[in-house]
């Protein structure tokens, strides 16, 4: 299952909607954020790991005991889930968590005040995800870094041999920084902060004909 599977397939889909109707936002704006927040935080998650023993430890801990992949299955679990959503968060960006919201908030046109509770929505979606492909890779704490890396190059991979459809620009363009050793936060956003076609609605609204509106 690739990245693009997870934001485009069933799961997403239907956490999208659920969220839109739960926050009053259209559902393209919510896979719009998905699209964009899924690599940010794998890109997040990866540093970390790759940074310190200990938190690739942490993170294959928390992937083996609470996030089995089971929610995409059952994708209505991500409301019940949500105030855990925002806990995982808050250890992934720490001090930059707000700026990522701001930003986030300012790509995918969705108010600041709904943008924090829509992300904690997506992130046990992001993080059921990464422990069913690291279930299927069969790798301890050690191998979490190549395992992350290799998602977000597949990712990007998917999205080049497809160009023309929106969400694989918008997935595309996002990954275009993920290789460099900088800031995830600067690398993954500043890729898509150019150009007058974010305006209204944010690049939610590049996917109106993709999943024909709301």
């Amino acid at each position: 299952m690739s990245l693009l599977d997870l934001i485009t397939g069933n799961a997403g889909t239907q956490v999208a909607e659920s969220a839109g109707n739960k926050f009053g936002v259209s559902k393209n704006q919510v896979i719009a954020l998905l699209a964009v927040s899924a690599p940010l935080v794998i890109s997040y998650l990866r540093k970390k790991s790759q940074e310190s023993n200990h938190e690739a430890e942490a993170l294959n801990k928390a992937l083996d005991k609470d996030h089995d992949g089971s929610i995409l299955q059952n994708p209505t679990q991500v409301e019940a889930r949500q105030q855990e959503g925002g806990s995982i968060l808050d250890h992934i960006f720490g001090g930059q968590k707000a700026n990522v919201e701001n930003q986030l908030s300012q790509k995918t046109g969705i108010s600041m005040d709904k943008i924090g509770p829509i992300l904690a929505m997506l992130a046990p979606l992001i993080m059921g995800y990464l422990g069913k492909q690291k279930q299927a890779s069969n790798v301890s704490s050690g191998g979490l870094g190549d395992l992350l890396g290799g998602i977000l190059g597949g990712a990007q991979n998917e999205a080049q041999a497809q160009p023309g459809n929106p969400l694989n620009d918008i997935l595309g363009s996002v990954l275009g920084g993920s290789g460099s050793a900088g800031n995830p936060l600067n690398d993954l956003l500043g890729s898509v902060t150019g150009g007058g076609h974010q305006e209204q609605g944010g690049l939610g609204g590049l996917l109106g004909n993709l999943f024909g509106g709301k």
